[in-house]
């Protein structure tokens, strides 16, 4: 080789060199300048009612966010995988986002099968993830990385036997789904129930395919004694059984829906049915009509315009649920100055006073929700709509 052919060899790599360092140093600035947040959701399958309106809101307010500059300058890198409503596919997505993605925080899971899923994961990583999902055992006990925005299953039967023990019942019957969020809010409620005098007398259940829950509900109706029936559970379930339960000419006896139903889909879902059905639920689904002294008014109204006038589709909580934990997060990093997983670990736990969709949040080192029972507001559908129940009624 000659000594001219080595020289232009040795510019030749060294030049290479160069463009490859100078690649890696453009991509590592890049990667400096962006926020990577992960995220998981049934946008499709038996859970996309959940994960639709999650997916909606948050791609609409991180592009907002990014509008305005970011969180301290950086763009917010929103990276999301749909599991289908799949809790091993939720797995391997969480995963994914660890391993591959490298985020720095989770924000989503629909739901609580899904949910309890991933936590592992997260919490081996040491990476915080903020939940949309119901079950209390998701918080409780408390794991050190795992936050949730939405009130808890235990919260909605302590609501519902406070409805209805100011109504003077104490007999009740129950007709739960078989899916993850139904059977634990069936176990929640059968733990609180005693605390508010309240008797179960009937029980029956019914699987997340099952498209006629008659047989049960006769069981339910010709039971002795029963002065309100309680349906925890979420999906299409609910709205069968509702149907099923005016067919049968129940409708004279108070029903109780759980918030897993707070959405509009399921007036629509139950028809005429749904008339005089209670639940408890976010302030959110009666924006319009709180008081302006409310501290959630001007949170919620602002929300629902902006995700009605986007989506030209009703608002629900469980979009809602998705701005709470999107905020709470950006708030937690505003102040920890920084992205490092551990330091915002910290500061969604220090949240103190949030106002959200779903209440105001404090959290603690004990309480990695934040809502007391005040947040729930006892909703009845009246005239195809939400109206609020006046305490004690």
């Amino acid at each position: 080789m000659s000594r001219y052919t080595h020289v232009l060899r040795s510019v030749a790599v060294g030049a290479t060199a160069l463009a490859l360092s100078s690649f890696s140093l453009m991509h590592s600035a890049l990667a400096q300048s962006t926020i990577k947040l992960g995220s998981v959701l049934s946008i499709t399958g038996p859970a996309s009612f959940l994960g639709d309106p999650e997916d909606k809101t948050l791609k609409m307010y991180v592009d907002k966010i990014n509008a305005a500059g970011g969180v301290d300058g950086k763009k917010i890198e929103l990276v999301v995988y749909d599991d289908g409503g799949d809790a091993n596919k939720a797995r391997t997505f969480a995963t994914r986002l660890v391993e591959d993605d490298k985020v720095v925080a989770m924000i989503g899971g629909s739901t609580t099968g899904t949910t309890m899923a991933m936590i592992p994961v997260f919490e081996e990583a040491q990476i915080p993830f903020i939940s949309f999902a119901g079950a209390v055992e998701i918080i409780d006990p408390v794991r050190k990385y795992v936050f949730k925005t939405p009130h808890t299953d235990k919260m909605a039967c302590e609501k519902i036997f406070e409805n209805i023990k100011a109504r003077k019942f104490t007999k009740v019957a129950m007709i739960s789904g078989t899916d993850g969020f139904g059977s634990s809010m069936r176990a929640q409620c059968l733990k609180v129930a005693p605390n508010y005098g309240v008797s179960i007398v009937a029980e029956e259940t019914y699987g997340p395919r099952d498209s006629d829950m008659t047989a049960q509900l006769t069981k339910i109706k010709a039971a002795s004694g029963v002065e309100a029936v309680v349906n925890p559970g979420f999906g299409q379930g609910p709205a069968i059984v509702t149907r099923n339960y005016a067919q049968l000419g129940m409708s004279s006896t108070p029903f109780y829906q759980s918030h897993g139903v707070a959405s509009k889909s399921f007036i629509e879902l139950a028809g005429p049915a749904a008339e005089g059905v209670r639940l408890p639920a976010a302030a959110l689904l009666v924006a319009d009509k709180l008081p302006d002294n409310d501290p959630q008014k001007k949170v919620v109204t602002e929300y629902k315009a902006t995700y009605e006038d986007t989506t030209k589709q009703p608002v629900s909580t469980f979009g809602g649920h998705a701005y709470d934990g999107l905020y709470i997060l950006v708030d937690a990093m505003k102040r920890a100055k920084s992205t490092d997983p551990k330091k915002v670990r910290d500061e969604i736990e220090a949240t103190k006073g949030f106002v959200g969709t779903g209440g105001i949040v404090t959290m603690s080192p004990t309480d990695h929700l934040g809502l007391d029972l005040s947040a729930f507001r006892m909703l009845e559908v009246k005239n195809g709509d939400w109206t609020l129940v006046q305490p004690g009624s």
